[in-house]
Formats: C-alpha cells, structure tokens, sequence
C-alpha cells in the first residue's frame, strides 16, 4: 500500500497537525494514520486487504524520508470523504476520526490539530443560513459593525424582568440579543415561557433574538424545533451540548439562526495541553457545520487575545461567511480601537457595560449605537 502521497488526492480531506514524539516524525505520522483509519498501528491482520488499505486508510501527505529526521514538526494527513455518513454520523465522527486514538499511542507526546481542508461539495456540509451577508440583510444594517448584547441575571430572572430588559434592548436599537449560556431552561422561567414573552416584542424589530436551549440530544431538537414553530428566529448553543447539535439544526433548512457559544473551550483549546484542538479549528468547524454567529474572542476587554491570533480568526469567520462576535470587556470605549484594527465586518456583543450603565439599558445601548453609527 502506498501510505505517502506528494499532494492530498482529490476525494480525501484533509488536517494538519503538529506531532511532537520520543522517537521519529514519520513513525508518529504513521501511528496516527494507520491508527486512525484501519486499525492498530503496530499489528496487522489477515482481513486487511490491499483493497481495504488503499481505498479506506489515511494518507501521509509529503516525503517519508523528511519525517524520517525529525522528533517533532508539521504533518499532514488526508482521509477518504467515503470513511465519514457526512448526513448522518457528521461532524461526531470526524472528530471522532481525526482526534481521537492517537491520544493512546505512547510514542506520540503532543498532538495539536492546527488546520483543516475539506470541501463542502464532497461532504454535504451547508454553508450558514444567514451567515455576515444575510444578518446585515436582515437589519439593514452595512459598512459597520453590528450591535449585539446579552440578557442578564444569568438566570432567576422573572417574567417581568426578562421583558422590562427585551423592550429596552430593543428600543435601544440593538442588532442582536443572545440569551446568557447559563440560561437554558430554568424552573423559574423556563424556555416555552421566554417564548411567550419575547416573541411579541420582537413583531416590530428586526432583531435577531437567540434563545439559549442547551441540552442533552434527545430535548435539544425539540427545543429548536419549539422556538422555530412559536415564530422564533435564533438559538444560541454552547459548544458543550456537542459540535452536532449545530449541524442538526442546521440540516433541517428551517431558517433558523445559529449562534455558536466557545465558553470552555479551554479545556480543548488551551495552548497549556499537549493535545489540542486550535481555536482557529473550532472556528472554521463551526463555519463548516453552518453556525451563523460565534463568540470568536476579544481584543481589549478581560479575554485579550491579541492582534495577530483574533485576526486570524475573524479572516476564517469570514471566509465561512459566519460572524464574528467580539465579546467579553466590550465597550463603547473600545470599540472605535476595534474598528480600526478589524474593519466593519465583526460584532460587539456588550454584556456588563449595558447592565451596568447608571441611565439603565437603554440609553447605555442609544450610546453603543450612537458610537457605531457615527464611527
């Protein structure tokens, strides 16, 4: 079996890792291959064809030689789109496929998945619903940056409290609201109640509400299926309700509105572990799977990422046509620096400096806009 190629053949995706191990590059590159595509690396069976090898094993691309000199570096490794039901098993099993056994393998010390290429014609993957060119289309708003906030308490909130909030926000002039991660479907004001509430504020504004419905798989379609059906527009998901739940609202071409939500993120992403997935990744995955928006990080604020990194990110976000939201610290102060650095094409999505303003919501929303519009 051939295992190297020079270029990724054109029915295979493809990522790029960095493998770090206590013996070769290219041994390390092999185990990860063959482990994560036909079976044990280090022991062969009498039912593993040449056929089987060639038309289902993981390729190498580059020269077996180079990695040969190496303990540590950049590799790429290609997979038939045909290993991967991309409708039905999905994004579960990719990540299953790519980040998965080579966890287990002694000889490989440090794993970090930097980069993926896939096409989105040979997987069935669907570009977001509405994306950066469909949510400036929705609130006629151009050649700015948008204007979102999020509801706060994180959750005890009443029913009088969630509307007083709705109503200002809106009144405000906002692009966009997300319900706070934590919320979900709490007893005291539980999601088909939120429903009842916001719905008949939002008939006279063109804002994109997102209802937080985090949960486990067998309520969490139900849920969105609920705020489409009660003439709801958004759902906001954190990424621990899993990288499907996206991809199964989406699949259901139903028009709604995704909002992808990164916090604890960390524990895959955090520059500290020896096995990771980049940030950079999880964005261009959640661009893949059709997410509309998502929390992409912060310049300034208490979540700095820096220039170079939160740059990088906003240019995948974009070339998805998903939005890149700018969140945790923003402020009206910070955002003409942001402007500056990032263009128009992000969101500001202001949590305390709205809450906290001492004019009430409002007028703390009237400034943010009065900002933006004026910048």
């Amino acid at each position: 079996m051939k295992l190297y190629r020079e270029t990724r053949p054109e029915d295979h995706f493809s990522c790029e890792f960095f493998l770090m191990s206590d013996t070769t590059l290219r041994q390390a590159a092999e185990a990860l291959a063959i482990g994560q595509s036909i079976g044990n690396p280090a022991v062969r069976s009498k039912y593993e064809t040449l056929e089987m090898m060639e038309n289902h094993s993981a390729k190498i691309i580059g020269n077996p030689d180079d990695l040969e000199k190496m303990s540590s570096g950049t590799v790429e490794i290609a997979w038939p789109y045909r290993n991967i039901d991309w409708y039905a098993d999905g994004i579960a099993q990719l990540m299953c496929t790519v980040m998965g056994g080579q966890m287990d393998i002694d000889i490989i010390k440090q794993c970090h998945w930097i980069d993926i290429n896939i096409d989105r014609g040979k997987s069935g993957l669907k570009m977001p619903s509405y994306g950066l060119s469909g949510f400036r289309n929705h609130v006629q708003s151009y050649e700015k940056p948008l204007l979102g906030t999020i509801v706060k308490p994180k959750t005890g909130l009443t029913a009088d409290t969630l509307r007083d909030i709705v109503q200002q926000m809106v009144d405000g002039g906002v692009d966009f609201i997300k319900e706070d991660e934590i919320m979900s479907n709490p007893a005291c004001l539980p999601l088909e109640e939120r429903i009842s509430i916001v719905q008949p504020i939002l008939e006279s504004y063109d804002t994109v509400y997102c209802y937080c419905i985090n949960s486990d798989p067998h309520t969490l379609m139900d849920k969105a299926r609920a705020v489409s059906q009660s003439g709801g527009m958004g759902v906001h998901i954190n990424f621990w309700s899993g990288m499907g739940s996206y991809k199964a609202i989406r699949d259901e071409d139903n028009g709604t509105f995704i909002h992808f939500q990164k916090s604890g993120d960390k524990v895959l992403t955090s520059k500290h572990n020896a096995y990771r997935i980049e940030w950079s990744v999880m964005c261009k995955l959640a661009g893949l799977i059709g997410c509309d928006t998502i929390h992409a990080g912060m310049y300034g604020g208490y979540m700095d990422m820096g220039y170079e990194e939160l740059k990088n990110i906003q240019n995948i976000c974009l070339e998805q046509n998903m939005v890149p939201a700018f969140s945790c610290g923003m402020t009206k102060e910070l955002i003409p620096t942001i402007r500056e650095k990032f263009g128009n094409d992000w969101m500001a999505n202001v949590g305390g400096a709205i809450h906290s303003h001492p004019n009430g919501i409002e007028t703390a929303v009237k400034e943010l806009r009065t900002v933006i519009d004026n910048g």
